[in-house]
């Protein structure tokens, strides 16, 4: 009976601690979860705090001058105001860049950016590529200095110490510590080669209180310190005599010195700073409004689209615009096209345009990768971007994705277009790479959040932390994202809800209505010339013209066809399909063919030569060759049939024509006025008669020693289409046809000479 209750009471307890275990699972589960929905209210207020900082990005071009001047001390007071009203820190962000600078424009700026009249900025020197010379004084006067660890500061005499002023007017400015990091004996290294610079470490007090300070000092400083009786545990020299004062980024940082941070990209700038990217972005309007212009890229990205794009944008810049926002929509098209209009739109951040691109809908396959060449890019929340991989047709007709010659050249393009841009090139990289997986990385020593591939982990020597796999990378998956998703794998800007909101985040005035680049008339008309139906006709009536000119050699219906053909390859140029190859081609077999006709005796080798140049011209200048197509793949052997058939159909039609003027054209007036018409032939007749008095009369001709009269027989020597040339009493003559051709060997009878012009017939 004991041992029953024992068990019982055993029983028992065991029952309570499972009841109180789970009780104090329940609990954990409960706190984690509070945690992590707290976690996330901040992180959305920090986001929330980091959009609403005044900030502003701007890059001092060299040489600096009066309107550099003017437009940094302009925005920065600007945002002055704005930090100071909202009592925040703002952040001025100047990137310095390289370049050779009047000093008394240099100072007149570092002592404006030194100055209280900043109380409310902290000033922020970005340096990513080496600056020396006078520029340097700039990256001083600011309140930190950020440069990238390959980039060097320093040498600001250019090998040659700086005049006794210059020196005193930087010493004033880093005197007034506002760069903690700075100190005068390095301003003096900086300013001259034979002035060395020392590290030293000073013990200060002793047991429990001793304390280490480093310093930077000269000689001369170090001996004062030890005349003083300091305690001196180490020296280190960071510059010898003679030596340039020039520190790079890696080593400033190494020797706690110059530098706060270093930063690969401004997409590392944002980061450290908790500054949105797309306030680090440079403002061409300095605080004014923008000249803003919108231009539409909707529909199949193709060549005709592709150069009517680069039209609109060369027409915005040329009309004073400083922001271009391209409004995509569309499920892509041809690659070269697209990546051809991203560089084109990349490059735009060289003449000071800032470029924007809005998507309230899609951007798919072609398309993306515009939008991936703008500075910026906003979607609606629900919009989609991504999926461009192309993509081809094999031998059995089954789609499947592009080779890896082609995938390599494009992932090189996505690489470069989001370091230009400060995305992270493994997520652009991975929207065509269906077998790319990338993952969420974080610096082991700033806490930022990126984005790589395994290998690009690998390659950073343990810098990033490998967290998970982003879900849209998976494999045999091309990557693809709404606007909220977008935002978190850092490739566009947080979403917005219509073109408003878009407006209000660019700073664009409400008042201020955005309308599209319209088409001009030459846009109309190139598109119109490249639509299958106007090329096929262009081209019959180009043949036809050039029949119409044999049949009645006026010259006029020459020039007609000469301006058809003209038409089909300058609309074609603009179209974006043909160039100089295409017209090259077309002129050598032009040439070819006349050749044939006109000069050369032969079987045809040139008349068929140039035809074959003509239509490989045609066919070549109707569309693009080599592209893959990711709405239409096997584009290439398509297109090439729809232009042979174009062409057949134009010959065809010709082919009808012509025997349709044949007949009616000897009884037309007008034909009959112009048409040329055989010596001793009666107008409206068939029967050709000679007249013996008309021979008579007719005229001579000397040539080469020989009288040529009416009337004379001789042997041709090659086709007459209807020139070409007869051996006449041993000499060569040049002559034109009366009537049809007429074959090599064949004996002919001169019936007119008018002037130099010598007509034959066919001896019957």
């Amino acid at each position: 009976m004991k041992n029953v209750n024992q068990m019982l009471l055993a029983f028992f307890l065991g029952l309570l601690v499972l009841n109180g275990h789970s009780d104090l699972q329940a609990e954990p589960d409960k706190q984690n979860a509070g945690e992590k929905q707290k976690t996330k209210q901040t992180e959305k207020q920090e986001q929330d705090e980091n959009s609403s900082k005044p900030a502003l990005f701007m890059t001092i071009e060299s040489p600096v001058g009066e309107v550099t001047y003017g437009r940094v001390t302009n925005a920065a007071l600007s945002l002055q105001n704005e930090a100071s009203q909202n009592n925040q820190t703002g952040y001025l962000i100047l990137q310095i860049s390289p370049g050779s600078s009047p000093f008394h424009q240099v100072q007149g700026l570092a002592k404006f950016l030194a100055s209280s009249k900043l109380s409310s900025l902290k000033t922020i020197a970005w340096v990513p590529e080496t600056v020396i010379g006078n520029n340097v004084v700039l990256a001083l006067a600011c309140d930190e200095i950020v440069m990238h660890p390959d980039a060097e500061l320093g040498d600001i005499g250019y090998g040659k110490a700086v005049d006794r002023d210059e020196r005193e007017f930087v010493l004033s400015i880093v005197e007034k510590r506002h760069n903690v990091k700075l100190s005068r004996a390095l301003a003096l290294g900086m300013m001259d080669p034979q002035q060395a610079v020392l590290k030293i470490k000073i013990q200060q007090g002793e047991g429990d209180k001793k304390q280490v300070e480093s310093r930077i000092v000269t000689p001369e400083e170090l001996k004062r310190l030890q005349d003083n009786m300091a305690v001196i545990v180490d020296v280190e020299t960071i510059k010898e005599v003679g030596s340039l004062g020039v520190f790079s980024g890696s080593k400033a940082r190494a020797l706690d010195v110059l530098v706060q941070q270093l930063a690969n990209s401004r997409g590392d700038l944002a980061e450290l700073y908790g500054i949105p990217r797309e306030k680090l972005r440079d403002d061409p309007t300095a605080g004014e409004a923008p000249q803003a212009m919108l231009i539409k890229v909707d529909g199949m990205i193709e060549p005709i689209l592709e150069t009517f794009i680069e039209r609109q944008i060369n027409r915005a810049v040329n009309s004073g615009a400083n922001m271009l926002i391209f409004e995509i929509e569309s499920g892509g098209g041809y690659l070269l096209s697209g990546t051809n209009l991203a560089n084109k739109i990349a490059d735009l951040e060289a003449i000071n345009v800032r470029t924007v691109a809005y998507v309230p809908d899609y951007a798919m396959s072609s398309a993306a990768i515009i939008a991936l060449g703008c500075d910026e890019i906003f979607l609606k929340p629900d919009a989609q971007i991504g999926d461009a991989g192309p993509i081809s047709m094999n031998k059995d007709g089954q789609f499947e994705h592009a080779p890896e010659k082609v995938l390599s050249p494009l992932r090189v393009t996505l690489k470069d277009l989001a370091e230009k841009k400060g995305r992270p090139a493994a997520v652009c990289e991975a929207m065509s790479d269906k077998d790319l997986e990338i993952f969420e990385v974080t610096n082991n020593k700033t806490g930022q959040l990126w984005y790589m591939t395994e290998d690009e982990i690998h390659q950073s020597n343990g810098e990033w932390i490998k967290g998970q796999m982003v879900p849209e990378s998976r494999k045999a998956n091309l990557l693809t994202a709404n606007g909220v998703r977008a935002h978190e794998l850092k490739i566009a800007e947080p979403p917005v809800r219509d073109m408003d909101e878009l407006k209000q985040r660019l700073g664009i005035p409400a008042d201020v209505t955005l309308k599209a680049v319209g088409r001009t008339w030459v846009d109309t008309l190139v598109y119109v010339l490249n639509s299958s139906f106007f090329t096929g006709l262009v081209i019959a009536m180009g043949i036809m013209f050039i029949y119409l000119e044999f049949y009645t050699l006026t010259g006029l219906f020459g020039i007609m066809s000469a301006v058809c053909f003209g038409l089909f390859f300058w609309s074609h140029v603009l179209g974006g399909t043909a160039g100089y190859l295409e017209i090259v081609l077309f002129s050598l077999g032009l040439i070819c063919i006349l050749l044939e006709i006109f000069v050369i005796p032969g079987f045809g080798i040139f008349g068929i030569s140039g035809g074959l140049l003509v239509l490989c011209s045609i066919v070549l200048a109707s569309q693009t060759f080599g592209d893959y197509n990711t709405l239409r793949p096997g584009s290439d052997f398509a297109n090439m049939t729809k232009t042979i058939g174009t062409m057949s159909a134009s010959i065809l039609t010709v082919i009808v024509l012509a025997i349709a003027l044949n007949r009616f054209l000897p009884e037309s007036r007008l034909m009959h006025s112009i048409t040329l018409a055989p010596p001793g032939e009666s107008p409206g007749t068939d029967e050709i008669r000679l007249d013996p008095e008309l021979l008579e009369n007719s005229g001579t001709l000397s040539l080469n020693g020989l009288e040529l009269a009416v009337g004379m027989k001789g042997v041709t020597s090659s086709v007459l289409r209807p020139a070409g040339r007869v051996e006449i009493d041993g000499v060569w003559v040049d002559v034109i046809s009366e009537g049809p051709f007429i074959q090599p060997g064949t004996e002919v009878i001169v019936s007119k000479i008018n002037g130099n012009e010598v007509i034959v017939r066919e001896v019957v």
